[in-house]
């Protein structure tokens, strides 16, 4: 038990970042929100969906959209690397792509007569990788050390990836010929999957008529990557009491001796709750963890990664996933 905590109290090693000067961390946090009200507003009608993106950046995590086409997806990516000030890459995955069009490749100078590293596309600080589940399984897997460790490897060398880093994936859940189900251990490298889902009538009413606000450009920025690194810093050290500590792993020990569930989980599920609902209590302006900053996170964290009993290999329907975790839920006490 205590090794998880440790280990849910680790992150990635960054060199010491602070905000711009004259700025602190206080002063960072209108600017948050300020983008969490842009992306609102080009997202329609999912701010729900918007605040679990920002609190997956802040918690350092990935994320894994199964939706179905043109609900946004790409919209919300590129609009949030925008008001992050980042660098921005799309990536569309299909079953001919190969590691070294991701990651990059080495090739020979020979007026210098010595091999030079081409980056690829991952080198940048928000990577869409669109219909990652079309693509082979041995390129599915060449995003794993990129996604755990910020960093790749490559003919023996270890680049490192540019900070803030953030894999936003998506799968289509309904088409699944040619396609390649990610894996367990894919699946559990990404802090949530998220459905955005078919917008409201008033929602989709304000789209057809062009009323939503358009991507802004990129000297629309809010924040900085500099400053990401910065609230990333202070999410990671939000007060969590021994007593929440021990909420989040009941709520962890219940998936796993579950008689409904094949598969609970894994340590790393229980490290990034931990880290989300630090992240949560952050954007929610505290400096402190509550019970229901753990309980309003433990659905979309945990429910991609527990498989029901039964349905071992086969491809896991979210919306069974995350009602069986919710009965869980319901189950643990939270503290008073």
């Amino acid at each position: 038990m205590n090794e998880v905590l440790g280990a849910a109290r680790m992150h990635r090693a960054v060199t010491p970042v602070t905000p711009l000067e004259g700025e602190g961390i206080d002063a960072l946090l209108p600017r948050l929100h300020q983008l969490e009200q842009r992306l609102t507003s080009i997202l329609q009608g999912k701010p729900e969906v918007v605040r679990f993106a920002l609190i997956a950046v802040l918690a350092r995590g990935h994320l894994l959209f199964e939706d179905v086409p043109g609900v946004g997806k790409t919209t919300l990516a590129l609009a949030l690397a925008t008001g992050l000030g980042s660098t921005f890459s799309r990536i569309q995955f299909t079953s001919d792509l190969l590691p070294t069009d991701i990651l990059g490749v080495s090739l020979f100078n020979q007026a210098q007569s010595r091999f030079e590293f081409r980056s690829g596309p991952i080198f940048h600080h928000v990577v869409l990788a669109d219909e990652l589940n079309r693509t082979t399984p041995k390129t599915q897997s060449c995003l794993l050390e990129a996604m755990s460790e910020g960093k790749v490897s490559i003919d023996g060398v270890t680049h490192t990836l540019p900070e803030p880093f953030l894999v936003i994936a998506t799968q289509n859940p309904l088409e699944h010929h040619g396609t390649f189900p990610l894996p367990e251990s894919q699946l559990d490298r990404f802090i949530m999957r998220l459905q955005i889902g078919y917008p409201g009538v008033e929602a989709e009413r304000q789209i057809l008529r062009g009323i939503a606000r358009p991507v802004p450009g990129r000297d629309e920025a809010v924040l900085t990557p500099r400053d990401v690194v910065a609230l990333q810093e202070v999410s990671s050290s939000v007060a969590v009491s021994a007593e929440l500590e021990n909420y989040l792993l009941e709520i962890v020990n219940a998936t796993r001796t579950s008689p409904r569930l094949a598969l609970g989980v894994s340590p790393r599920g229980a490290q990034f709750l931990y880290r989300a609902a630090q992240s949560r209590a952050l954007l929610a302006g505290r400096r402190y963890v509550i019970p229901d900053d753990i309980k309003q996170m433990a659905v979309p964290v945990l429910a991609h990664r527990i498989i029901p009993s039964g349905m071992v290999g086969l491809l896991v329907p979210a919306d069974e996933a995350q009602a069986l975790m919710c009965e869980l839920l319901e189950r643990v006490p939270a503290p008073a």
